[in-house]
């Protein structure tokens, strides 16, 4: 839990009581590749801290067509957010990409920073912050950016995505076909 702790000590000024107490039922855990962390219809009781590893989060349309939303790095927190705040189903799934490590928070060490940790508001504010500010971004990058334009940035917001994550879940995160991916890898390879 050394990478989580790292970072909660970088948002917040926090003492080793306060992070003791908070992480003691914290449960560090491995996934394989393709598992599932939270399907849809499922109440989210529990936010992930990717230590290692890549998680998806998608959401699957009336049609049965998967659209990759997010995808969640080392050092992130990963949950469907506005489920867990709203204690509502999640309709969207997380998958295990890559083999994982991740760090298990409960609702009931949140809640406990929440009431008792100095500045427990001030970290869920921060998480709650980065998160919103990444959604934001991306929707705008969906309706100002250019699928070109788009596919260009994303190693900014994912490095080495393209070693990482199937081409077909990077189509869908950037809002094309597989086919129209091709032809701006194909271009950009012609001009070097």
């Amino acid at each position: 839990m050394d990478k989580l702790k790292e970072v909660i000590r970088h948002m917040i000024n926090i003492s080793e009581s306060e992070m003791e107490n908070f992480l003691k039922n914290c449960l560090s855990k491995k996934f394989k590749k393709k598992e599932i962390l939270s399907y849809p219809g499922s109440l989210p009781n529990e936010v992930f801290f990717i230590e290692s590893g890549l998680v998806r989060v998608c959401l699957t349309d009336q049609n049965g067509t998967e659209h990759t939303i997010h995808l969640a790095l080392e050092n992130e927190f990963i949950c469907d957010y506005s489920a867990f705040i709203r204690k509502e189903l999640s309709i969207y799934s997380l998958e295990v990409l890559e083999d994982t490590h991740a760090i298990i928070l409960p609702r009931s060490s949140i809640d406990w920073g929440y009431t008792h940790m100095k500045e427990g508001n001030k970290l869920g504010r921060l998480i709650a912050e980065f998160y919103f500010i990444y959604q934001d971004n991306r929707i705008k990058n969906q309706f100002i950016r250019t699928p070109k334009e788009r596919y260009d940035s994303i190693t900014e917001v994912f490095p080495n995505i393209h070693n990482r994550v199937p081409q077909h879940m990077i189509a869908s995160y950037l809002g094309i076909t597989p086919i129209h991916l091709s032809r701006l890898k194909k271009s950009d390879r012609s001009k070097s």
